[in-house]
């Protein structure tokens, strides 16, 4: 595969991040005027400290399609209750100073005002060494090497290079996953919090068994880029995967919520979900982004 994907995608997790994900209130708003803010934002976006997914809104209002890209779907089942929460532009600001990323972020908004409004800005971090907040390793089966970018990137076509992202932001409740007994906590997750090792008794419902990556034909591999949030209102899990589509992620949340036997990821006891949304991350073309694929 050429080295043509957004770098920012293979790297690995930063200290700091922000998550800054954009609307287009106005869809009757003049291509002209799409395209120059596009085009704006894929000049100062590296792919490697700002990597950059663009919504189905916001390819259908520049008359584009992307083959693949679609709303995240609102799902519901046995109980549990998925959003959906499309935008039209997400930046995922990477670094190792908060300050660096305060000034990209205000870059980024200056090229983006005056047709697309801010939805949200998420600050996350990097706990201990790529801990989620309830202490568990997140990402133990992410693909390496060769098959991370298999798994990552579209190899052949048009959008080689490309990415699909999903995008999540979930909210823990911790004070009721620390009232839970130490082995309760690892059979919620499905692996022992001391020595990361996955149980061989862990229940049906445990984590780690609703989506073990081996289990679905085909296998549904995805290359996870997941990070911790908290600030006044709570604390979570920015879950991020990448993928050559999004196949592989919807087959894990169906199995999760039940979709598939009825049996629920336990995780649900004490996390949901606050927004859930599907982006397109073009390649790159030398220190641009590549927006070919949309006309530009």
């Amino acid at each position: 595969m050429n080295n043509n994907y957004q770098a920012g995608i293979f790297a690995p997790v930063p200290s700091h991040a922000r998550y800054l994900t954009f609307a287009l209130p106005d869809v009757s708003v003049a291509r002209t005027q799409l395209a120059e803010r596009v085009l704006g934002l894929s000049e100062i976006a590296d792919g490697e400290n700002t990597v950059v997914g663009m919504g189905a809104p916001l390819v259908t209002a520049l008359g584009a399609g992307i083959d693949g890209l679609q709303v995240a779907p609102a799902q519901v089942a046995t109980g549990v209750a998925i959003p959906s929460t499309p935008a039209a532009v997400w930046c995922w600001l990477r670094g190792e100073d908060r300050g660096d990323i305060l000034h990209t972020a205000r870059g980024v908004s200056a090229v983006l005002d005056g047709v697309f409004s801010l939805q949200s800005s998420v600050d996350a971090f990097r706990y201990r060494n790529g801990l989620d907040l309830t202490g568990y390793e997140d990402g133990t089966e992410n693909p390496t090497g060769d098959a991370a970018l298999q798994t990552a990137f579209v190899g052949a076509g048009e959008l080689a290079g490309s990415s699909f992202v999903a995008v999540q932001k979930w909210h823990h409740d911790l004070d009721r996953f620390t009232a839970m007994q130490p082995e309760e906590q690892d059979h919620t997750i499905g692996r022992r919090r001391s020595d990361n090792e996955e149980l061989e008794d862990a229940p049906e419902s445990a984590h780690v068994k609703r989506t073990a990556q081996e289990s679905f034909a085909p296998e549904a591999f995805l290359l996870r880029r997941s990070m911790p949030w908290a600030d006044a209102h709570g604390q979570g899990l920015v879950f991020v995967a990448f993928a050559s589509s999004f196949a592989a992620f919807e087959a894990q949340l169906a199995r999760m919520i039940g979709a598939e036997d009825g049996i629920v990821d336990a995780l649900f006891r004490f996390t949901h979900p606050l927004n859930n949304a599907y982006y397109w991350c073009p390649p790159v073309a030398g220190r641009t982004l590549d927006c070919s694929a949309l006309g530009l």
